[in-house]
């Protein structure tokens, strides 16, 4: 074992220098497809350009660095804002800012590799291109589950927007990434100037397919919602490092108040306010939602992100205040950030001063008993996520019932002003697509939207403004297959394509 060690991670088994940093660059590059840039057209050939180089290495050591390094590259140039949170409060927490971008793009790296060694697999350049296509989508599905499962930048997200979105609602996000991956390494898979060419323009006919139909659906018209559900969505535009501070949290609870209180051109069903709105626990804020709140939502139920205690237990919490200011209805959050809203092994890090930063109370919240549909009478029936639940399309899935409309609550304060809250809007996107659900999101610093069935943005508010606006939720449309199915097929999909070039490989040596 320490010899197969020392040959894999010896100086001997690593590419070159050059190689490493094209391989790190081709993968940074890929990033670009990723919102808020959404230049898939220079993400594709990237992609190309490094199934090229892990494909054309014959040692399986240096093809597994390789995939690493592309990972690494995508990881960090993706999720660069994974450092925001950290310098919330610099003093306390920014030193570990770097440590968790290069965890976030070691982690990436990991993946990737995988994938890398899936692809030696393969005995020639051709079907060991195929071999990493085929164990992307297959590390982009692990990644949505293992350690809780961390699906964001899937290189199927570079299509969210397009015409191409579309195919998910019956193959999902890893379907996408399948379709990525593949468009990428077909050009690979010729040995002439020729034959690449012609399989280049094979690979563009093949998402000009997508892209067609993809037009065609957007094309068919949708029944109105009958009778019709009106919202008013608030954005208070906290900022996160001053959203606690003791003079100001009075200032952004005012803003939602006047804007709650604005009269509506048409009768309201529902208000909602963002994630950890209310800056008190539910449990000692009787006074304020029977008082000021409704008073300002003049007998319009309010759904409201706040946090509430269970005696030592505390929990991410959506709330439905009825129009006397009495809770009619809770619901928790089951899918936590580690490190953000809750610390492994809490017990533990507690004795070391580690405590979950989202959390206003105790050293983490605790996760809520899983998915739920609120029946909220006029405003129909309504799946809630907050904040981070969006990312799982499996979250989605999970809802015990179909709801009428999905309802997102977050902060998006915590992921800074550049990448992370666009990127977690595009996600949103998806799940509407996924789902042939109408999602409507709050978001506390932004972006507000009203994103239909399809999802197209109907209507928004931009990142860093204070506003709000009435809206009609948009019509829902039948189940999707993606909804029926999940992530099922693709995880057969997947296996079949990586036990397909397993048996290939063992015909071959025999």
């Amino acid at each position: 074992m320490g010899a197969r060690l020392r040959g894999f991670f010896g100086r001997d088994a690593r590419p070159s220098a050059r190689l490493l940093a094209l391989a790190t660059l081709a993968g940074a590059t890929v990033a670009a497809g990723q919102a808020p840039w959404d230049l898939w057209f220079v993400a594709l050939p990237a992609l190309g350009l490094l199934t090229a180089l892990v494909a054309a290495e014959r040692r399986a050591a240096r093809r597994v660095w390789l995939a690493w390094a592309g990972g690494a590259g995508y990881g960090a140039a993706a999720l660069f804002w994974i450092v925001e949170p950290f310098l919330i409060e610099i003093g306390r927490h920014g030193w570990m800012a770097p440590f968790a971008l290069f965890l976030m793009a070691a982690g990436m790296g990991a993946f990737w590799a995988l994938a890398g060694g899936i692809a030696g697999l393969g005995r020639t350049d051709a079907t060991r291109a195929l071999g990493f296509a085929a164990g992307l989508a297959a590390s982009d599905l692990l990644r949505g589950y293992v350690f809780t499962g961390f699906p964001w930048a899937l290189l199927g997200h570079i299509w969210i927007g397009t015409p191409v979105m579309q195919a998910a609602a019956w193959v999902g996000p890893v379907g996408l990434t399948a379709l990525t991956a593949l468009s990428a390494a077909l050009p690979v898979l010729g040995r002439s100037l020729w034959r690449r060419a012609a399989l280049a323009a094979l690979s563009a006919l093949m998402l000009g397919a997508f892209w067609v139909a993809g037009t065609a659906r957007l094309a068919t018209p949708e029944a109105l919602r009958e009778p019709a559900i009106r919202v008013r969505l608030v954005q208070p535009d906290a900022d996160q490092r001053l959203k606690w501070r003791g003079d100001m949290w009075q200032v952004f609870l005012d803003r939602l108040l006047i804007a709650s209180a604005e009269p509506p051109e048409k009768p309201l069903d529902l208000i909602v306010w963002p994630e950890t709105a209310v800056p008190f626990l539910l449990e000692r804020s009787g006074a304020f939602l029977s008082g000021e709140l409704a008073v300002a939502a003049q007998g319009v139920p309010v759904a409201t992100g706040i946090q509430r205690a269970e005696g030592t237990r505390y929990f991410n919490s959506l709330a439905v205040i009825d129009p006397r200011g009495a809770v009619a209805a809770t619901y928790d959050k089951w899918h936590l950030v580690p490190f953000g809203e809750y610390v492994p092994m809490a017990e533990i890090a507690a004795r070391f001063g580690l405590a979950a930063f989202a959390a206003q109370e105790g050293y983490g919240y605790t996760a809520g008993p899983g998915a739920r549909v609120l029946d909220l009478g006029p405003a129909g029936k309504v799946l809630p996520l907050i904040c981070y639940e969006a990312v799982f399309p499996q979250d989605l899935n999970a809802a015990p019932e179909r709801a009428d409309w999905v309802l997102q609550i977050t902060n998006d304060g915590w992921f800074g002003r550049i990448a992370g809250p666009y990127q977690h809007l595009a996600q949103a996107r998806l799940r509407a697509v996924e789902q042939g659900l109408p999602v409507l999101r709050a978001a506390n610093t932004g972006v507000t939207a009203v994103i239909d069935a399809k999802g197209r943005i109907l209507r928004s508010l931009p990142l860093g403004a204070q506003g709000w606006f009435d809206a009609d939720v948009p019509p829902a449309l039948p189940p999707t297959f993606y909804a029926r199915t999940g992530d099922l097929p693709a995880t057969i999909a997947a296996l079949a394509a990586i036990l397909a070039l397993a048996l290939a490989r063992r015909r071959q040596s025999h």
